[in-house]
């Protein structure tokens, strides 16, 4: 039987064994292997977690796809943020804006420099359907100023701090933004989220592949579900050590929040590569930049209400520097995007950027 077959893929074990680990290791004081041990587990809950999704995504189709890997990918952080919110320490107030700016750049630096440099390997250019990923990149750019930005320069209240009135205003926002850029996506406008070839035609391969069964496709949703909680447990019993691992290598406390994305962003980058490797670019921009909208759409309100019985301050805006990267990257971006095709060129700039905001992160 096939279902049988696939019972005995590392992608069914592996969340198995992440959430037998969580239970045995939970609320214990770890020594450094068996936090060896934790993080290695925590990495194949990341790589099932990301084969359970794109088995969905096949039998829903694209763009539906990566919208599953964005929401799965968001539950994550969002966990990973509440849990560290709620543990307390010096960096709690601001835990949220370093990770979701981290996503930010990440999600339009990284990967999608790297997926371009993999598209552009054996041809000349990279194409893509410019007026959907115009449209998604207008939505990321104006959630990310509305969140991250708009905070630094309210005068309500002292520092880079909402208001309760303004937080709600702003989490209602960022979820009606969400909300409509997920209906243009898979309802109104789908073609123009689907992969396109070199003369512009539409490419719906999911049309004629064969989807997985019921019966496959339930047990993945099954298996991504035990890998998200794996995936978020884990990493809260790993919190501890990349704390103070950050701080042993005298980095700022922001840099956690660098960590969190990048792991986080792990399920997300790999399928955006495997997406560009076969040609798919637009599939490989639908994850990018859906996942950075998905994480400001739904973080943010997220936060906010959990904000209701954290009582933690919420600091959201950026400094000067984080600013003038993110306007350089949303500038770049749409440079990029245009044309409705990108060269190698395109992905080094991408990943110069990405190189820029790391090195920035250690050293601001």
């Amino acid at each position: 039987m096939r279902l049988v077959g696939i019972l005995t893929r590392w992608a069914v074990v592996l969340p198995i064994v992440g959430l037998v680990v969580l239970g045995a290791t939970w609320g214990r004081d770890l020594g450094v292997a068996a936090l060896t041990l934790v993080a290695l587990v925590l990495v194949g809950a990341v790589l099932a977690a990301v084969q359970h999704a794109e088995v969905i995504a096949h039998r829903v189709g694209e763009p539906f796809g990566s919208l599953v890997l964005a929401i799965a990918v968001t539950v994550i952080e969002a966990g990973l943020i509440l849990t560290l919110m709620v543990s307390g320490g010096s960096g709690a107030s601001t835990l949220a804006r370093d990770t979701v700016f981290s996503a930010f750049m990440i999600c339009l630096t990284g990967i999608v420099g790297i997926s371009l440099l993999v598209g552009t390997w054996r041809t000349r250019f990279t194409h893509f359907n410019a007026e959907g990923t115009g449209s998604a990149l207008a939505t990321v750019a104006t959630l990310a100023t509305l969140c991250l930005v708009v905070p630094t320069y309210t005068t309500s209240v002292p520092g880079p701090e909402f208001t309760p009135g303004q937080l709600a205003f702003a989490a209602s926002a960022s979820f009606v933004l969400w909300a409509s850029f997920v209906a243009n996506q898979t309802v109104r406008h789908r073609d123009f989220f689907l992969p396109v070839s070199g003369q512009g035609e539409v490419i719906d391969d999911d049309a004629h592949a064969t989807p997985p069964t019921i019966q496959t496709t339930w047990l993945s949703v099954g298996l991504l579900v035990g890998s998200l909680i794996g995936v978020v447990g884990l990493a809260k019993v790993t919190s501890p050590a990349i704390e103070s691992g950050v701080s042993n290598a005298g980095l700022p406390h922001s840099f956690v929040g660098v960590v969190i994305a990048l792991l986080v962003l792990l399920p997300e980058s790999i399928a955006a590569v495997r997406a560009s490797r076969r040609g798919r670019f637009q599939t490989s921009l639908n994850l990018a930049i859906g996942s950075s909208i998905a994480t400001i759409g739904l973080t943010i309100p997220t936060i906010a209400i959990a904000k209701l019985w954290i009582d933690t301050p919420l600091h959201l805006g950026l400094s000067s520097l984080q600013v003038v990267l993110l306007t350089l990257t949303v500038l770049v971006s749409v440079l990029t995007v245009v044309p409705g095709r990108a060269t190698r060129l395109e992905g080094v700039v991408h990943m110069a950027l990405f190189a820029a905001f790391v090195f920035l992160a250690t050293s601001p």
